[in-house]
């Protein structure tokens, strides 16, 4: 049973992010925006009066020790919800654990799918981000023949299942895969097994570390020019890690990228820029996905006036949000937004066009 919380002053949200792994190059990005968006929500009255306050659990440790944690948490009364980014192996073990006790918004982009009781996937699927990013690829760039390379665990896999399955409607053929361990992004196979397969695009479906990685060896093989990389989860941080000839010939997808030109967008960079000083971690998607996740909370727990998981679940369809992302508007449990299609314009990212 869950204790109940002693000061009911203040709304605490255990904030799942990576600090360590191949994820780990996402946390400092994500801290300072969560940091951020507990100070904007604290000078606004709160979460419907209370302060908020975040407890930090680092998301890169063994999606075992995770849970552990969280249940901990959840057991003692420490917190009164979660959300954050973090890969679908942890989410698949926090479920579970959070039923009908704690709510918890998900933020990553992930393989969809999730129907659980509250549970709130504000992240993008594969049906909003990769499909439209792979038909513009097929039609503006004639990549039809792709490679998958992705690590082993839930959203790599399923999402690949679910291409293979759509192949036919994206006029596209899967002639190829190669899955890896997390942190082992470095295997040498993987630029080889890419040129074996004669394929004209390889869809990386790495996390972080591990993709920069991959970029390095596909580069330091030459088969960057020839070969095109699509990814739907790159961010400025792997860039510049990658260095500047491995991210030529690189596409990704996503609900937001910190060059977007909205008035909304600027202003959350403004803001950002402002709460972290120029030597703020570089804004990208995955952080700007932890303050969609606790604004998710915030709006919630306004709209049902209360913070159970029965409230919750009542208001969660046709919440709608507005800001750098555009309009967010949940259907049932799943958020629906705009994907953006960039180009990697060596360190930064160029902006196509909304898919």
């Amino acid at each position: 049973m869950r204790v109940s919380a002693v000061d009911e002053s203040t709304f605490r949200i255990g904030t799942v992010i990576p600090l360590q792994g191949p994820g780990g190059i996402f946390g400092p990005s994500c801290i300072a925006v969560c940091e951020m968006a507990k100070d904007e929500i604290n000078r606004s009255n709160g979460v419907n009066g209370r302060q908020a306050e975040l407890v930090y659990i680092d998301g890169g440790q063994r999606p075992t020790a995770v849970a552990a944690e969280v249940a901990r948490l959840i057991d003692a009364g420490e917190i009164d919800a979660v959300t954050g980014w973090h890969i679908s192996s942890i989410r698949h073990l926090l479920t579970p654990i959070v039923r009908g006790r704690v709510p918890y918004v998900y933020t990553s982009l992930f393989e969809g799918g999730e129907h659980a009781s509250g549970v709130y996937c504000s992240g993008e699927t594969p049906e909003q981000q990769m499909f439209p990013a792979i038909a513009w690829l097929r039609r503006n760039l004639g990549i039809r023949r792709w490679h998958v390379v992705g690590a082993k665990y839930v959203w790599p896999v399923r999402s690949m299942e679910k291409t293979i399955r759509s192949a036919s409607a994206l006029d596209i053929e899967i002639v190829g895969s190669t899955f890896v361990e997390m942190g082992m992004g470095t295997d040498p196979l993987l630029p080889i097994e890419v040129a074996a397969s004669g394929c004209d695009g390889v869809l990386m479906l790495l996390v972080g570390q591990d993709a920069v990685a991959f970029n390095r060896s596909f580069a330091e093989a030459g088969l960057h020019r020839n070969i095109t990389r699509y990814s739907p989860l790159m961010d400025e941080n792997m860039l510049l890690a990658s260095g500047a000839e491995a991210t030529e010939n690189l596409y990704c997808s996503a609900s937001y990228f910190s060059s977007l030109t909205s008035a909304d967008a600027l202003d959350f960079l403004s803001r950002y820029v402002s709460a972290g000083g120029p030597a703020a971690p570089a804004l990208n998607n995955m952080a700007q996905s932890c303050y969609q996740g606790i604004a998710t909370l915030v709006q919630l727990a306004r709209r049902a006036d209360g913070f159970s998981v029965a409230e919750f679940d009542e208001a969660i369809d046709g919440l709608v949000l507005e800001g750098p992302r555009g309009v967010v508007r949940y259907h049932g449990n799943q958020a629906v937004q705009s994907v953006n299609l960039a180009r990697a314009d060596v360190f930064d990212f160029e902006v196509i066009q909304t898919l």
